[in-house]
């Protein structure tokens, strides 16, 4: 049995329709791509470099500007002027008075006064005194005082003398021919914590 064969014309058209179609097609998919790659893909476009539009380059100046900009631009405040130096101490003029140390001065040396003063002897004060740390009931107590205060170099002594019927235990420092002198020591008792009381007797 023989096969139908088409005629040679009509093999040439469908030839020439399927190169068309192909030609066609390509065409298509060139269209296509071109359209794609000139209109902006999400995500994929970040990387392109946009033209700079004047507000753009507004909001780029605006971002770096600094109100306060022009304030570090000002003149720094001049310095104060300085203080004048104290006036150098003038060694012609007399020192300032102490008047502790002229008490004590004037009261270690009686300065003479009047005609007589170069003949006349010091005054010798009519007292003597004595500087009490305390004064018991019973005579431990007394001696438990003097050893306090002998630790600290203190030369004490405990005398007993009666009073309103009682025995009394005194404890004291000195005979002290001066009052400046008891004073003193006075000062150094109180200075470690005792009670003192200055005590004169009639010479």
């Amino acid at each position: 049995m023989n096969r139908h064969t088409p005629p040679r014309g009509q093999q040439g058209g469908t030839l020439l329709g399927f190169v068309l179609g192909l030609l066609v097609g390509l065409g298509v998919a060139l269209a296509v791509a071109i359209y794609v790659t000139k209109a902006p893909v999400p995500l994929m476009d970040r990387g392109v470099q946009r033209p700079v539009t004047p507000e753009a380059i507004e909001a780029e100046r605006l971002r770096n500007w600094n109100p306060n900009a022009h304030l570090s631009t000002q003149p720094a405040a001049p310095p104060a002027p300085a203080a004048p130096a104290a006036p150098a101490a003038d060694e012609s003029r007399p020192p300032a008075e102490d008047p502790i140390g002229q008490l004590i001065e004037q009261r270690a040396n009686p300065a003479p006064t009047g005609a007589t003063a170069g003949a006349a002897p010091p005054l010798v004060d009519p007292f003597i005194y004595f500087v009490q740390v305390g004064a018991f009931r019973n005579a431990p107590e007394a001696e438990a005082q003097r050893a306090k205060l002998a630790m600290l170099g203190f030369e004490v002594s405990v005398s007993e003398r009666e009073q309103a019927g009682q025995p009394v235990f005194r404890v004291r420092i000195g005979p002290f021919d001066r009052r400046l002198d008891a004073e003193l020591m006075e000062q150094r008792v109180l200075g470690n914590g005792f009670e003192t009381a200055l005590v004169r007797v009639q010479r």
